[in-house]
């Protein structure tokens, strides 16, 4: 039993090292953060703040670098390639390796390629590469880019100029060492750690979205009693709002119930879940409550139409911005006849949008011929993205199987989930009425086209998972540490 003691008392110092130790280690944020976003996937405003507050070991320049290439490109040359000729300070003097102190982040889209680079005062091994890389595959498979950014370089931060006591190698040793069950209580001790992070993060999240309906309970109430009926929108909205305040009832009774749980309660699975569908619940909640206010303004022609009027445009005005960036991609048809017929489209609904604004202002048509009008050309859009959709696989696809490919890749986008009702609530009207499949968005379409590309790359033997370590032919001999991988 001394023995079982002494292990459990290092077991339990090298926990607190591991756990507490590590804050310590992690000093420095980056000395500076480059943003070369040439794909235009990356939201500036969540990535940069996320990238400043990542601590690394020493002080480190991070750049991220995005472009549209294509499944069969060397995005290791590609970087080069940009560096050489954009950022010549991210180079070596000598012009072999990449600069002391830098770490290079990139990602094409398109052709599905993420790499690492770094100084040789911060590099690491193929496998720590590969590991950084894996981090941020599952949300970039996911098309979410910024987010799969920022966690590849958090992931960097922890591995570069990593503490000999926090490597791979010392920690299998030091657990190795240690008896199993020390070791499954150790992992069972961070599990519920983790979990109880999840679930105080979650209850902010609910307890954020429970205040807003609670707050605007009364108004959202008042709203609803004056939408009128007789509208094909509005009676649908009410539907909605029947359920509202057996579904705010509910909320409140999760909301006792979680704020019922102790501290230790927070670290199991089943409290985080019970968590999870408070604030899912409420974030619903908290939409429709302002979808009702909307309908309420816009029917009614409130002192608020019109700005109740430009949300209901925002979802189809952001389409139409994403068209141009779309087509401009490759293997997406820029210069087709069915692209041609989409840019004209874009250009006559941007004159059609100032119309409707401007005849609703003045009384010419109601706010339920608008909302018509609206539905009318959102749906043109996805018979129109529909159609492109057919150009695009029949110029990428080399055979029936492939085209099968692409088209199930892209028809799965649209439906968010195999059962089709996966994709995300808008919160409109036009996204109450509507079931969430109903309308085919640029955005979904993109990244239908990305997935479908790469899947059929993948069949094709060239999207294998592995790293690619030179830089091609350009490269000469250069050979800087760095490495590439398909997601």
């Amino acid at each position: 039993m001394g023995i079982m003691r002494k292990i459990m008392a290092v077991m339990a110092l090298l926990v607190i090292g591991l756990l507490g130790g590590a804050g310590a280690a992690l000093a420095f944020p980056p000395a500076e953060v480059l943003v070369e976003d040439r794909a235009g996937v990356l939201d500036g405003n969540t990535l940069l703040p996320a990238v400043r507050s990542i601590e690394f070991y020493e002080p480190t320049t991070v750049a991220v670098y995005t472009y549209n290439g294509a499944a069969s490109d060397n995005l290791n040359e590609e970087v080069l390639r940009f560096a050489r000729a954009e950022h010549p300070e991210w180079i070596s003097q000598d012009g072999q390796k990449w600069a002391d102190g830098l770490f290079i982040f990139a990602l094409d889209p398109v052709g599905r390629h993420v790499g690492t680079y770094m100084g040789e005062d911060r590099k690491v091994s193929l496998q720590q590469r590969e590991d950084i890389q894996d981090a941020s595959k599952e949300l970039l498979r996911d098309a979410q880019w910024t987010e799969g950014t920022i966690a590849g370089i958090r992931r960097g931060a922890e591995l570069i100029n990593q503490p000999w006591y926090r490597s791979t190698a010392f920690l299998v040793t030091a657990w190795t060492s240690a008896v199993v069950t020390v070791t499954g209580a150790t992992v069972w001790l961070i599990v519920r750690w983790r979990t109880r992070v999840d679930s105080r993060r979650e209850l902010a999240r609910g307890d954020a979205g429970y205040a807003n309906v609670t707050m605007d309970l009364q108004v959202t109430e008042l709203n609803a009693g004056t939408i009128p009926a007789s509208s094909r929108y509005g009676g649908t909205v009410l539907e909605k709002h029947r359920t509202f305040l057996s579904r705010y009832n509910t909320a409140t009774g999760l909301s006792n119930r979680v704020h019922d749980l102790g501290g230790k309660e927070l670290s199991r699975r089943s409290n985080l879940k019970l968590i999870r569908s408070y604030a899912d619940a409420t974030a619903e909640l908290d939409a429709l409550d302002d979808v009702i206010a909307d309908t309420n303004a816009l029917l009614n022609r409130g002192s608020t139409w019109a700005a109740a009027w430009d949300r209901q445009l925002a979802p189809f005005r952001d389409d139409l911005e994403e068209l141009e960036p779309m087509l401009g991609k490759s293997h997406a048809e820029g210069d087709s006849a069915t692209a041609a017929v989409l840019r004209s489209f874009r250009s006559q609904s941007g004159s059609d949008l100032e119309l409707w604004t401007s005849e609703l202002a003045d009384g010419t048509i109601s706010p339920e011929t608008a909302l018509d009008r609206l539905r009318d050309a959102r749906t043109q859009l996805s018979e129109l993205l529909k159609d492109h959709a057919d150009t695009v696989i029949a110029g990428y696809a080399r055979n029936k199987k492939e085209s099968k490919l692409m088209r199930k890749n892209m028809e799965k986008a649209q439906a968010g989930t195999p059962d089709g009702y996966g994709r995300a609530y808008e919160p409109s009207i036009l996204g109450t009425v509507y079931p969430s499949y109903y309308f085919f968005s640029v955005p979904t379409f993109s990244n239908g086209l990305s997935s479908g590309v790469s899947s059929v790359s993948s069949a094709r033997g060239g999207g294998g998972g592995g790293s690619t370590t030179g830089y091609g032919s350009s490269g000469g001999s250069f050979s800087g540490s760095g490495s590439s991988s398909n997601f």
